[in-house]
């Protein structure tokens, strides 16, 4: 059985039951929140392990809820959407999400995923990597720039992880794709460009500007990591 604090924000009550009972069948602990406002106060808390949250939330919807969490906290958040848009997917990234199920979705999908982003987030084995200022640290879920802590998602850990951990190579966009999403799911380049875009945008404010590099036409790579 599974063992993990799950946290539900979603206004309807039928989605948080369906959701409630099949992840509770899976092992895992749930919380439940009815609105943005009140889903934003207990995941604060910061004793999630991940936090499943609807897009379309009265009182503040769900990318506002993700952007003011991820001020302070790296709990991972798998979007829930009724939109089919690309833009809706790719504006929930960029907030900081980790990935989405878009409704009506199948409770064993959502399952399979909340439990996918739980083996990564939790079971890493990797020891600490090191390249010039940037420390990272995947088991334990840490990040810092010459001493100063870098808050990351899932997502940007692994990709960052994965970067570190043979620097000098180049990786392409499809192995990229394929490391987060798998080989069965079909995910645009606008959704792994907004996580190495995030990524980016959190190394440079901490001082490492020069942290990814782009080889165009090829992937990306690690730079020096010199700092500022």
């Amino acid at each position: 059985m599974s063992t993990a604090d799950l946290l539900i924000v979603d206004d309807d009550p039928h989605i948080r039951s369906v959701l409630r009972v099949g992840l509770t069948q899976a092992g895992y602990t749930v919380t439940e929140a009815g609105d943005g406002a009140e889903g934003l106060a207990k995941a604060q808390s910061g004793r999630f392990d991940l936090i499943i949250l609807d897009i379309g939330l009265p009182e503040m919807d769900g990318l506002a809820v993700c952007r003011t969490l991820r001020a302070t906290h790296a709990t991972p958040v798998l979007f829930l959407t009724a939109r089919q848009d690309e833009i809706d997917r790719v504006l929930g990234f960029e907030m900081g999400g980790d990935d989405y199920v878009t409704k009506p979705f199948s409770p064993r999908e959502l399952t399979a995923r909340v439990g996918a982003i739980l083996k990564r987030t939790l079971d890493r084995g990797a020891s600490g990597l090191v390249r010039g200022v940037l420390r990272v640290d995947p088991a334990r879920h840490l990040c810092d720039v010459g001493g100063t802590p870098v808050t990351l998602t899932a997502r940007e850990m692994e990709i960052l992880a994965h970067l570190m951990a043979k620097p000098d190579r180049i990786a392409p966009r499809t192995t990229l794709t394929d490391m987060l999403y798998g080989t069965h799911v079909t995910v645009s380049d606008r959704t792994v460009d907004s996580h190495l875009r995030n990524l980016r945008g959190k190394l440079a404010a901490a001082g490492c500007g020069d942290a990814i590099e782009t080889v165009h036409g090829i992937g990306i790579r690690m730079g020096p990591c010199a700092g500022s």
